[in-house]
């Protein structure tokens, strides 16, 4: 049981980090690909709630927090759970990928922008690289 709290800690931690990552690059850049963070278009059921700002933050920390339990647990058969590197290749990974949702709405970033795909991308590697250091220093 503590050990899952300190999950929940470190996925809310290593959130906070990937919003503020995004945050920095949206102010520096002028990029937009932060707002994919907070973006509920292309979910079906949930969408309904997305005219308001706080179902997107809710949104953002609860993927980040479930993420963070959900592959530490799938990385304990491979006893790779204490390791950094499982953890910036997942996330780095599936948010390249995971992009491309963007193609099922309307709100920017666009789905063709380099850019955009690599500010998204490389702020989920930080991400990554934050959960398994702070599950590598705290569980």
């Amino acid at each position: 049981m503590i050990t899952l709290l300190k999950l929940i800690i470190i996925g809310f931690v290593a959130g906070a980090i990937l919003a503020a990552v995004g945050k920095i690059i949206r102010i520096t850049t002028g990029n937009k690909a932060e707002i994919l963070l907070y973006n509920m278009d292309y979910m079906p059921v949930i969408k309904r709630w997305s005219d308001k700002w706080i179902t997107g933050i809710i949104f953002h920390y609860t993927t980040c927090i479930v993420s963070a339990v959900v592959l530490f647990y799938m990385l304990i058969p491979f006893s790779w759970e204490l390791n950094i590197w499982p953890y910036v290749l997942v996330y780095t990974a599936g948010s390249a990928a995971l992009y491309f949702l963007s193609l099922l709405t309307d709100k920017p970033p666009a789905s063709d922008s380099f850019s955009s795909w690599f500010y998204w991308t490389f702020s989920h590697a930080i991400f990554g690289f934050a959960v398994g250091f702070l599950i590598k220093l705290w569980i």
